[in-house]
């Protein structure tokens, strides 16, 4: 029987990164994005798997909850969720709309908790027939150290950290692990989008880490392969940073 995952922002970024290498392990994936369109992408391309996609707005309660009702008719279990789904505001915290700091936390911390909360049952499921049950949250070095006005996605991200931590400790004794990844800067269209000198005000990407080079979302992706192996049985309620050394030290600019 195939390994199943169900990955949130599947159609863009690390989410899309992820469904690509789980769909070339062979596993089911369910992908969920708000995009029907940037979804398709993955029908033709699913290599030794099978995707399934589901178009859902997970700002949207009643809509997560159709989701997995939909997702649950399909299977009784699931051994994987990557929760990767997310957005960034740009602005002072003085002056930001409350409708971008609104965004921010919907997605990036409630869409979060609701997919976890609704893939709970599916993953304990899993660990209780001796499967994987694995889950795997997107935070980033934005939690650890914040920048000027990306106030409020750097305080959604470390929302996402304390999350994954109280998640990790109450999911324990089910058998399901609970881990973190906190990438730096990532080539990625959410970043790139925001990289516009005429928009960015004070705030700056970080740049080339101090391996010389910004992360590529397949750098991320290799350090979820961990978590979701074997090799990771002992490892839960941590976040890890893949950031190149980007939070190591400060390199003062010349």
């Amino acid at each position: 029987m195939p390994l199943t995952a169900i990955v949130t922002g599947a159609a863009s970024g690390i989410g899309e990164e992820a469904c690509r290498d789980l769909l070339a392990k062979g596993w089911t994936v369910f992908g969920i994005d708000i995009s029907a369109e940037a979804l398709s992408q993955h029908s033709g391309n699913t290599a030794g798997g099978s995707f399934h996609a589901f178009p859902c707005d997970i700002r949207d309660a009643d809509a997560v909850a159709a989701t997995f009702a939909a997702i649950s008719a399909q299977t009784s279990q699931v051994n994987a969720v990557v929760a990767s789904a997310g957005v960034v505001r740009i602005g002072s915290l003085a002056e930001m709309a409350i409708s971008d700091f609104d965004d921010v936390f919907s997605i990036n911390v409630r869409g979060l908790w609701l997919t976890c909360r609704h893939a709970y049952p599916l993953l304990k499921a899993a660990a209780a027939s001796g499967e994987l049950a694995r889950t795997v949250l997107l935070s980033s070095i934005s939690a650890i150290r914040p920048k000027i006005e990306s106030g409020a996605y750097s305080a959604s991200k470390a929302a996402v950290s304390q999350l994954t931590q109280v998640l990790a400790v109450e999911w324990a004794g089910d058998g399901i692990l609970v881990n973190a990844l906190a990438p730096g800067t990532v080539d990625t269209p959410m970043i790139r989008n925001q990289s516009d000198p005429a928009k960015q005000g004070n705030w700056r990407p970080s740049g080339n880490s101090p391996l010389g080079r910004v992360a590529e979302a397949r750098d991320v992706v290799k350090a979820m392969r961990f978590l979701l192996s074997e090799d990771a049985d002992y490892v839960t309620g941590t976040i890890i940073p893949v950031d190149g050394g980007t939070r190591a030290a400060y390199i003062p600019p010349r």
